[in-house]
């Protein structure tokens, strides 16, 4: 008697579901940025930020102005590297002595406490980007979550601080001496073997501080009145909107939301 072969039934199961990716950094960046040229409108002049975030601000402008979804936008750069880029962007260039009012300024900070005091400058920008956006009638700090610090210099990463070329090494030294209570150390930036120099030639001196440096008006004050000291990377009441991207999403915090 034959016996019947036995019966297998194979049940095609769909594939499980892609692992969910995260956002890289230059993601969350660009999160940022995006969200941030929702506030920029036709006729507006522009403070156009230096630096990877900004970048990313900037491109889309570019992009919005090709399609006619803006138009009459003028651009005003803070630095030589920000206005190559708006350039190929397609962005109309002025400054501030032709538009001495700024309607919106976008920018990204190397450092935001809770009072949305920055940092800014590490790309070495700090002057040009201070004068523009502190002639703004908004300015919109875009960054992503790792930039949040609890105080200014709790990334123990670099304040700047633009110095003349003259005796900089002895302006390095009188301000490394003004926070040695903060566990300041003071280095002198270079590139390529030789002193980095900013769009207007001067230099940058780079302070890390082990501890908190106190009352901020007052470390601004000591420090721009040293002689030799141009300006410094603090950029302190300054910002009216931060935009923070990361990996829950994007959180928009307004000025006056801290004075309720």
């Amino acid at each position: 008697m034959a016996v019947a072969p036995p019966h297998f039934f194979f049940t095609t199961m769909p594939p499980p579901p892609p692992a969910a990716v995260s956002p890289t950094q230059d993601d969350l960046k660009r999160m940022a940025a995006h969200r941030a040229v929702d506030y920029v409108k036709s006729g507006m002049v522009l403070g156009l930020g230096t630096g990877s975030t900004a970048v990313h601000a900037i491109r889309l402008i570019g992009d919005l102005l090709r399609r006619g979804e803006l138009s009459g936008i003028v651009g005003i750069p803070t630095s030589k590297q920000t206005e190559e880029q708006a350039t190929e962007a397609g962005i109309p260039l002025s400054d501030l002595e032709s538009h001495p009012s700024v309607d919106l300024a976008i920018d990204g900070a190397d450092e935001v406490d809770p009072h949305m005091n920055l940092v800014k400058g590490r790309g070495g920008s700090l002057l040009r980007e201070k004068m523009i956006e502190g002639t703004c009638e908004r300015f919109v700090v875009i960054v992503d979550e790792s930039k949040l610090v609890d105080y200014i210099g709790g990334s123990r990463l670099a304040l700047p601080v633009e110095v003349i070329p003259f005796c900089c090494n002895y302006t390095l030294e009188r301000l490394r001496r003004l926070f040695v209570d903060s566990g300041c150390t003071a280095e002198l930036r270079i590139e390529k073997g030789k002193p980095f120099e900013t769009d207007n030639g001067n230099y940058i001196v780079n302070l890390y501080f082990e501890r908190d440096i106190g009352d901020l008006n007052e470390v601004s004050d000591r420090i721009l009145r040293l002689p030799g000291v141009v300006e410094h990377g603090m950029f302190l009441g300054m910002a009216t909107t931060l935009i923070v991207a990361g990996k829950l999403g994007v959180t928009v915090k307004e000025k006056l939301e801290l004075a309720s």
